[in-house]
C-alpha cells in the first residue's frame, strides 16, 4: 500500500483564453506537462523554477483549485493551503473574524476554532490588533495571521508559497520551529521557493519545473545545485568583461569575480543606514541606486546578509515581499528597511542585486562586496539576538 499523502501522476494543465464574441476560445501552451511525483508523511518537497514555469499552477491544483486537463492528483487528509498569504481575508472584518472564517473554511468546527483562537493570536503576535479591521493591517500583519491560522488547523498536507519570508528574524525562527513540529507529526509539505539555500536546508527532495515540464526531480541538494548552476552559467555567459569599479567604503567590484550580470540595469551605489557599523536590535536600511539604460520591465531586487563564515542569515527580494516594482528606465532608487536587526555581534556581508523578472539571469549582482559590522548583544551566542530576558522564581 502506498503511504504517500500526495500522489501526482502525469499531471498536465492547459488554460483556455476566451475571446468576446462567438469564438469558443483558443488553446494556449500547456502550463504543466506530464508532471509526476509523490510526497510522504513528514516529507518536505521544494518546488523551484523561474516565474511562469508552472509552480503556482501546480500548487493550486494540489490545493483543489481547478482540475488537471489530464493525469490525476490524489491527496489524503486535510489540506492547509497558503497560496497567497492574507489574500483571502475580508478587509472590513476584524482579524478575529477572519481567523474564525479561515479556520472553518479549512474544515474545523466553530467550537474547535474558538478553542484555538487564543493560541493563534499569540503565535501571530497580534493581541493588540486582533479586533481591528484587517484593512488596517500591514501586509506583514496579514501574513502572520494567515500563517498562524494555517499551521493551527492540524493539516495533513501543507501547501506554502514562500512562507518563511513572513515577519522579522525572530518570527521566522518561530515559523521554522512550527514547521518542524508539523513534520514530526507526519504533515506532508510542498513549498514553492526561489531561495536555494532555503530548499537545501528545509527540503528532503525538490522538483524543478521549466516551462511546465520536470527538468529535475530528486534530492534537494542535487536539484538546487542544478538549478543554481543553470542560472549562474546563464548570468556568467551574459556578463561582459570590464574594469574593476571602486565603491567608497566597499570592496572593488570586479566583473566575473564579485560582480555578475548583463548590466542592462546597473546598481550605481549601495548605502547602509546608519552606516557600516550597526547596533544589534537597532534599525538598518539599505539604499540602492540604479541606472537602467533602457526600459526594464518588472525587475526583482534582492538583498541578502551572510555571516563572515558563510552562514546565510537573511535572503529576501521584492518578489517574495509581494512588492510590484514598475518598469524602470533611467536613474532611480529603492530602499530596503529592517525595523530590527536581531543579529548577534560579528562581521557580515551584504549582497545586493537586481534580476530579470523571471529569474533567468541577473542584471547586476554584487557578491560579498559590501561588508558591515554588528555590535552589541555580548550576552548571547549564535546567529540570532532577539529581545529576551531571564526571570527568577518563575
Amino acid at each position: 500500500m502506498n503511504e504517500s499523502l500526495i500522489i501526482a501522476e502525469s499531471v498536465s494543465k492547459r488554460y483556455l483564453h476566451r475571446r468576446t464574441g462567438p469564438s469558443s476560445g483558443r488553446e494556449v501552451p500547456l502550463a504543466l506537462r506530464d508532471v509526476s511525483f509523490s510526497v510522504g508523511p513528514g516529507e518536505m518537497l521544494g518546488v523551484v523554477g523561474a516565474n511562469g514555469a508552472g509552480k503556482s499552477t501546480l500548487l493550486r491544483l494540489l490545493g483543489g483549485i481547478g482540475r488537471p486537463s489530464s493525469g490525476s492528483i490524489r491527496t489524503r487528509g486535510r489540506v492547509g493551503a497558503l497560496l497567497d498569504l492574507g489574500g483571502g481575508f475580508l478587509g472590513d472584518l476584524s482579524g478575529r473574524e477572519n481567523a474564525m472564517l479561515a479556520g472553518v473554511v479549512a474544515g474545523l468546527l466553530r467550537r474547535e476554532m474558538l478553542e484555538r483562537l487564543g493560541e493563534i493570536v499569540a503565535f501571530a503576535e497580534l493581541e493588540d490588533f486582533i479586533d481591528e479591521p484587517v484593512r488596517t493591517y500591514s501586509t506583514g500583519m496579514m501574513m502572520r495571521l494567515a500563517f498562524a491560522v494555517a499551521v493551527h488547523t492540524d493539516p495533513a498536507i501543507l501547501l506554502v508559497d514562500e512562507f518563511l519570508s513572513v515577519g522579522d528574524l525572530a518570527f521566522q525562527a518561530k515559523c521554522h520551529a512550527r514547521i518542524t513540529a508539523l513534520r514530526r507529526a507526519g504533515c506532508a509539505i510542498v513549498m514553492v521557493s526561489h531561495g536555494m539555500d532555503q530548499v537545501r536546508r528545509l527540503c528532503d527532495r525538490a522538483l524543478w519545473l521549466k516551462q511546465g515540464e520536470v527538468a529535475a526531480f530528486g534530492s534537494a541538494e542535487v536539484v538546487a545545485g542544478l538549478y543554481e548552476t543553470e542560472m549562474h552559467e546563464e548570468t556568467l555567459r551574459r556578463t561582459p568583461d570590464g574594469p574593476a569599479r571602486p565603491l567608497g567604503g566597499d570592496l572593488a567590484l570586479v566583473p566575473r569575480e564579485n560582480r555578475f550580470g548583463t548590466f542592462e540595469m546597473e546598481i550605481d551605489s549601495v548605502q547602509l543606514q546608519p552606516g557600516r557599523i550597526v547596533r544589534s536590535g537597532g534599525p538598518m536600511a539599505v539604499d540602492i541606486s540604479y541606472h537602467a539604460r533602457s526600459r526594464v520591465a518588472a525587475p526583482v531586487f534582492v538583498v541578502s546578509i551572510t555571516r563572515e563564515d558563510g552562514t546565510l542569515c537573511l535572503d529576501t527580494n521584492t518578489q517574495l515581499a509581494r512588492v510590484e516594482v514598475p518598469a524602470c528606465e533611467g536613474r532611480g532608487g529603492i530602499r530596503f528597511i529592517l525595523d530590527r536587526l536581531d543579529l548577534a555581534a560579528g562581521s557580515y556581508f551584504l549582497d545586493v542585486g537586481v534580476f530579470e523578472g523571471t529569474w533567468k539571469h541577473a542584471y547586476d549582482y554584487h557578491w560579498h562586496a559590501h561588508p558591515f559590522t554588528v555590535e552589541g548583544a555580548p550576552e548571547q551566542k549564535g546567529l540570532l539576538a532577539p529581545p529576551c530576558r531571564w526571570q527568577l522564581g518563575a
